[in-house]
């Protein structure tokens, strides 16, 4: 059984059509980079998948379990998926420790000295052990970042999801938030990921989904759909992304 399953999800804003019949799987241990242009419908495919979007046909199935069923429980569901942001969304007035283990003792009722133990394992792994004590604001955008997610870690998800998790960072901080999400691969964690970082869905993804105008025009193996895809508007998209100085010639 796949462990996210996704049978034609629709999604519309008002008249704005964004998701039109998407249909596809995230298998157990995968990594999936999904990408494409600005308004293909990527960043609300992923708000889908954990119901912060509501589709308005479809279903998205995590774990056997129809998580947009109705009678669904969903902050049960919620609990095995965890989302990291384009912004960091910590708590300022919060220490960094305190950021990775409020929700651990909130929703999942754990004791502190556990979601404490926990926290800092996480935050080991993403190389912030010496900032347990530190606040936001004292942080870089990339350390906030990795905090993000330690604290989504903590949360022991059976899937993570990222939404351009480095757009919003400075280019010399991207490096280490790429280094640890090509750990959480190697370490086996089922991921789903919104980017535009080419060479890191090249090197780590098991798959790519390209999509534009709401729907999937083409997904694969990276080096099939990167290195020579089949159709135009994946050629089109990547040529713009990977030679910024291309200009498409007039008809």
């Amino acid at each position: 059984m796949a462990l996210v399953e996704i049978k034609n999800l629709h999604k519309s804003f008002g008249s704005n059509h964004v998701l039109r019949g998407i249909d596809f799987t995230v298998e157990q241990g995968e990594v999936v980079c999904v990408i494409g242009p600005s308004g293909s419908g990527k960043s609300t495919l992923l708000r889908c998948v954990n119901l912060l979007e509501k589709p308005q046909e479809g279903q998205v199935i995590v774990r056997g379990e129809d998580i947009t069923d109705p009678d669904c429980h969903l902050d049960a569901a919620r609990q095995q998926i965890g989302m990291v942001f384009q912004q960091f969304n910590l708590f300022p007035h919060l220490s960094v420790l305190a950021n990775c283990t409020v929700a651990q003792r909130t929703v999942l009722k754990r004791g502190q000295q556990d979601a404490d133990r926990i926290a800092r394992a996480n935050l080991e792994r993403v190389g912030l052990s010496d900032k347990i004590d530190a606040y936001p604001a004292q942080l870089s955008g990339g350390q906030q970042q990795r905090v993000a997610i330690a604290r989504a870690l903590s949360m022991d998800p059976a899937l993570m999801l990222f939404d351009e998790p480095t757009s919003a960072l400075d280019p010399e901080l991207v490096g280490d938030v790429l280094t640890v999400m090509r750990k959480l691969a190697l370490d086996g964690m089922t991921m789903l990921v919104v980017t535009h970082e080419m060479a890191f869905a090249r090197e780590v993804a098991d798959r790519v989904v390209f999509m534009d105008g709401g729907v999937i025009v083409e997904q694969g193996p990276p080096a099939d759909v990167i290195g020579s895809p089949k159709e135009e508007r994946t050629r089109t998209f990547l040529r713009r992304v990977l030679d910024p100085t291309h200009v498409e010639p007039t008809v």
